[in-house]
C-alpha cells in the first residue's frame, strides 16, 4: 500500500512514476484524495460534536440540580447525535471506498528503473558461454521421456494438461535439487519453515496479489461456515505474513526465511508451443527466499538474494544472465526486480528460473509490519524482500538438454550427485 502522505504531498510524482509502470492511475489518485479531503472533514466534524455533547452533559447534572430550564440543551443533544449518526454513516462508506482504492493501487516502481515494459529489460551480466554441441541435441520432453525420468502422459491422465509426474530417477533428481537448494540457504544462515499450502484471504491482500488478482489463484470451494481458503501460488504469499500485525524489535531484524512448497498457479492454460513439458505448469516445486529488514538495509538484502539465486545457478553449472527488469515489467506489488536466466538449449532465447524483488515498505503497510527503533522508539514499517531459491520446472529441463551426451545420457552436475548416492550419469 502507498503511503498516504506521499500521495497527499507529490500527487504528480507518483502519477509519473505509475505511468513509468505503464498503468493509468491518474484518475484513482484524484479520487482517493478526494476522499482522503473528505474522509478528514467528517472525522474532524463527528470529533467536534463529540467535543460539544461531552461539554453539554457535564453541564446538565448541576443546571437540574438548580432547575434551570434543560429543554434547549436536550433538544440541542438531539441535534448534534443526530449530526454524529449521519457523519459516521458517511464516513464508514467513505472509508471503505477510500481503503478500496488504496488497496487497489500497485507498487512504485524505484525511481532508477527505465519505463516501459519487458521490451526495455536489461541484461546486466553474463555467466559462462551458451551451450553448443557436436551432435543433433535432443530437447528435454524427449530426453526426460526416454530415460524414464517425467511421465507426462499419465501425468494428463491424472490431472489434465500442464501436469507430470516424477518417476524414478527422475523423482531422486528432483528432490536433489530441493536438498540442494536447501542446504545451501540453511549454510547462509535462513531459517527453514514449513507454510500451510492452503492460506486465507488476508495472506493474498497482505503480499498485494488481492484483491486485483484474486481470479490468478485456485479457491477452494468451503461451506458457508468455513474460512475461504485458496492454494498458495508461491511459498512468498505466506512468509511475508508471517510478521502480520506485529511489532519486531530492531534487534530481531533482519528475519531471513526460506521454504519449500509446492506452487499453484492458473496460468499455465496460455503457455506457447515452445513451452511443452514442465516450463510451464500448474503445479510446480519452488524453494522460496523472503528477507523482513530495516529500510535502510534493503539495498544490501536485495543484493545478497540476488546473489544467492545466481551462486545456485552458478552451482549448476549452467550458462545464465541476470535481468534488470523495466519498470512495467515488475510485479504490481514490488518496486524493483531482478530476473536470473537460463539457457534452455531447445528453445529460443533464455527463460527465467528465479525472480529477486523488492517490495519496499508496500506490503508492510498492508499487513501492518513493523518494528521499534532502539534509539528513539520510534514505530516504522519493515521493508519485505522475496526470490525463489530456487524453482525447480525449468531447471531440470535445462539440466537435462545442456548436460547431455551424444549417446543419449545426462550427466549429472557435481553438487548434486551426494544426494544421488554418488550417480554420475544418468542412461
Amino acid at each position: 500500500m502507498i503511503d498516504i502522505k506521499l500521495i497527499r504531498e507529490k500527487p504528480d510524482e507518483v502519477k509519473g512514476r505509475f505511468q513509468n509502470k505503464e498503468i493509468d492511475c491518474c484518475d484513482t489518485v484524484d479520487r482517493i484524495l478526494e476522499l482522503d479531503s473528505l474522509r478528514r472533514e467528517l472525522i474532524l466534524k463527528s470529533e467536534n460534536c463529540k467535543a460539544e455533547q461531552n461539554k453539554i452533559s457535564k453541564q446538565m447534572p448541576q443546571l437540574k440540580k438548580d432547575g434551570a430550564d434543560t429543554t434547549a440543551l436536550v433538544s440541542q443533544m438531539n441535534e448534534i447525535k443526530e449530526i454524529i449518526k449521519t457523519s459516521e454513516t458517511k464516513l464508514k462508506d467513505v472509508e471503505s471506498e477510500y481503503n478500496t482504492l488504496l488497496l487497489s493501487l500497485p507498487n512504485l516502481p524505484d525511481d532508477d528503473l527505465v519505463p516501459g515494459g519487458k521490451e526495455n529489460n536489461l541484461p546486466i551480466r553474463y555467466f559462462g558461454e551458451p551451450k553448443t554441441f557436436d551432435f543433433e541435441p535432443s530437447n528435454h520432453v524427449d530426453l526426460c521421456t526416454k530415460l524414464g525420468l517425467i511421465d507426462y502422459v499419465r501425468g494428463a491422465k491424472l490431472s489434465g494438461s500442464g501436469f507430470w509426474i516424477y518417476r524414478g530417477i527422475g523423482a531422486r533428481l528432483e528432490w536433489a535439487l530441493l536438498n540442494y537448494f536447501i542446504d545451501t540457504h540453511l549454510a547462509d544462515g535462513y531459517e527453514l519453515v514449513l507454510v500451510p499450502h492452503m492460506l486465507g484471504y488476508e495472506c493474498g491482500l497482505t503480499a498485494g496479489q488481492f484483491p486485483k488478482f484474486e481470479d490468478d489463484v485456485y479457491w477452494l470451494d468451503n461451506h458457508e461456515d468455513e474460512r475461504r481458503r485458496f492454494m498458495l501460488p508461491t511459498a512468498e504469499t505466506a512468509l511475508v505474513s508471517l510478521h502480520r500485525d506485529e511489532i519486531l524489535t530492531e534487534a530481531e531484524l533482519p528475519r531471513k526465511y526460506i521454504s519449500y512448497t509446492p506452487c499453484f498457479r492458473r496460468e499455465a492454460g496460455s503457455y506457447r508451443a515452445d513451452e511443452r513439458g514442465m516450463v510451464r505448469g500448474h503445479q510446480f516445486n519452488k524453494v522460496e527466499m523472503v528477507q523482513f529488514t530495516k529500510p535502510e538495509l534493503s539495498d544490501d538484502a536485495f543484493g545478497e538474494l540476488v546473489g544467492k539465486a545466481e551462486a545456485l545457478v552458478k552451482g549448476l553449472g549452467f550458462h545464465f544472465r541476470t535481468v534488470k527488469l523495466a519498470a512495467g515489467d515488475c510485479s504490481a506489488s514490488m518496486a524493483r526486480t531482478y530476473d536470473i536466466e537460463i539457457q534452455i538449449p531447445s528453445m529460443a532465447g533464455y527463460k527465467e528460473v528465479s525472480s529477486v524483488s523488492n517490495a519496499r515498505d508496500y506490503q508492510a503497510r498492508r499487513g501492518a509490519m513493523r518494528f521499534k527503533r532502539e534509539a528513539t522508539g520510534k514505530i516504522e514499517f519493515v521493508h519485505t524482500l522475496n526470490g525463489s531459491g530456487l524453482a525447480t520446472s525449468r531447471i531440470l529441463p535445462a539440466l537435462v538438454e545442456q548436460n547431455q551426451q551424444k549417446d543419449g545420457s545426462v550427466i549429472i552436475p557435481e553438487v548434486l550427485r551426494k544426494y544421488l548416492g554418488g550417480l554420475e550419469v544418468i542412461k
